[in-house]
Parts: structure tokens; C-alpha cells; sequence
């Protein structure tokens, strides 16, 4: 019996020096709390805007990241010539950003007539913004014919919308 009683008082014991070891005070000045950065760094909280050579720069400065195109044209109309003119001057001024440019295409023609078509249309967004100055080496050129729809109705609206070139700006 008195094994029994003196193994119950070291468990005790060992339980009670266990338990006072986690009641410990509360410090009297908490650490800040951490940073609540979301990892896009797209806005400076301090210039309370987009950060310069960014995504959202670029989008603020330009306008648009987006030329749409008529049936069948690769061309640039003067709409699109405009808004490349502003997408040239941020990519003049901002001379270590690369991008992509991606021809779009709407529902309508082969998978293969629509891929060559949004090359064209990408090619003609790159060399356009090359002749405002932008090196040809900082543009990627992809096309996606019609297999990423931004309007996915059978409507010439929706078809006008997938009919594009977008210049994206890695973040």
C-alpha cells in the first residue's frame, strides 16, 4: 500500500511543478501586430496609390490594358492607336517592366484560323507600341484564339468583347 501512496504523491507533485510552470504573467506591452500586407504590393500606403512600375500603375496611367478590333481585322483602328499611344508613354517610362501581349479572338471560325488571327492581333498591338519606342525584347507576344472568352454569349456585344489585345503587366 505504501508504493501505491507514494507513487499517487510523486504524480501529484510532478502535475503541480507541471502546472505552475505555465501560469506565467502577461508581458505589460504586447508586440505590434503583424504586418497586413496582402503580397500584391499593388498600393503604397504611404503615397496613397498605386506603387509605380505595378499592374494598378499601369491600368491608373494608361486607361486600359485592352485594343479591341473589328470581324476578321488585325489592324488598328484610331481607338486602339490612342490608348497604345498611353500604354507606349508608361512602358517608355518604365523601362524594366516586360510584358505579354495576348490576341484574343470571338466563338466564331476554326480553333486554327482564330489562333493565327490573335497572333496577328497581338504582333500588331507589339510592333505598334516598338514604333512609340518600347524595346521589342521587353514584349512576349501569346495568342489564345478563341479559348479564354472574356463575354461568353453568342451575340455580336459579346463577340466585340472577346475581339482584343491585352497587354498584361506582371504584378
Amino acid at each position: 500500500m505504501r508504493i501505491k501512496s507514494t507513487s499517487l504523491m510523486l504524480a501529484t507533485a510532478g502535475t503541480a511543478l507541471m502546472l505552475s510552470g505555465c501560469a506565467k504573467d502577461a508581458p505589460e506591452e504586447l508586440p505590434p501586430p503583424p504586418p497586413t500586407d496582402t503580397g500584391d504590393n499593388l498600393y503604397d500606403d504611404t503615397l496613397s496609390g498605386p506603387v509605380a512600375g505595378s499592374r494598378a500603375d499601369f491600368i491608373a496611367q494608361a486607361g486600359t490594358d485592352t485594343v479591341y478590333f473589328d470581324t476578321d481585322v488585325h489592324e488598328l483602328d484610331p481607338e486602339a492607336r490612342s490608348i497604345l499611344d498611353s500604354q507606349a508613354r508608361w512602358l517608355v517610362a518604365n523601362p524594366d517592366v516586360r510584358v505579354t501581349i495576348e490576341g484574343h479572338c470571338d466563338e466564331r471560325g476554326t480553333r486554327e484560323y482564330n489562333l493565327a488571327l490573335g497572333e496577328r492581333r497581338a504582333n500588331s498591338a507589339k510592333n505598334y507600341l516598338a514604333a512609340r519606342g518600347v524595346d521589342a525584347s521587353r514584349m512576349n507576344v501569346i495568342s489564345y484564339g478563341k479559348e479564354q472568352p472574356i463575354a461568353l454569349g453568342s451575340d455580336p456585344a459579346s463577340w466585340a468583347q472577346n475581339r482584343r489585345a491585352v497587354t498584361v503587366v506582371p504584378m
